[in-house]
């Protein structure tokens, strides 16, 4: 019987995986996203910044930012999902030296946003929930909200081909 790892070791080796996922795209950097982990659910954060505002007037965020923060998080969302069995299992472990090549991340077929009133200028957060996935196909809904979960500004539902397990 296989003795169970200390709680550390796996808490260090999930950190390492999703930091491995969120680094691994530079997009995601220039955005400034960073993903907040409770055991396997995940808060995409977008804190603000001047670059991101589209409307200097009102100001308001860009609507390209919030679609592109809505799609980050499914496609974050999609892949920690996929690769928790390896990752829990020790068999993909980002923390390692030489640890393996970030894995493929699921590719869009389409992304459709609901707009619901404008981004403000000030942090934002966004919950994906996985409708349906499968070995190939897979579909996402996404809430965005900025001080009120239950006041979202933007929510967006997306299809994607997963990618080929190896």
């Amino acid at each position: 019987m296989k003795r169970p790892e200390p709680v550390q070791v796996v808490k260090q080796r999930r950190d390492a995986a999703l930091r491995a996922l969120v680094e691994g795209v530079p997009y995601i950097q220039y955005l400034g996203v960073r993903i907040d982990r409770r055991g396997d659910e995940l808060t995409a954060v977008l804190p603000f910044a001047d670059k991101l505002i589209g409307n200097p007037m009102l100001p308001a965020l860009h609507g390209g930012v919030t679609a592109a923060f809505l799609e980050v998080t499914a496609v974050i969302t999609l892949s920690w999902s996929y690769l928790w069995e390896d990752i829990e299992s020790g068999a993909l472990d980002f923390d390692l030296p030489g640890g393996p090549p970030l894995p493929r991340l699921p590719k869009t077929v389409d992304f459709s946003i609901d707009y619901l009133r404008s981004g403000l200028p000030r942090d934002a957060y966004a919950r994906a929930r996985i409708n349906r996935s499968g070995r190939r196909y897979a579909s996402v809904h996404v809430e965005g909200w900025q001080d009120n979960r239950d006041r979202l500004f933007a929510q967006a539902t997306g299809h994607f081909v997963m990618p080929q397990r190896r």
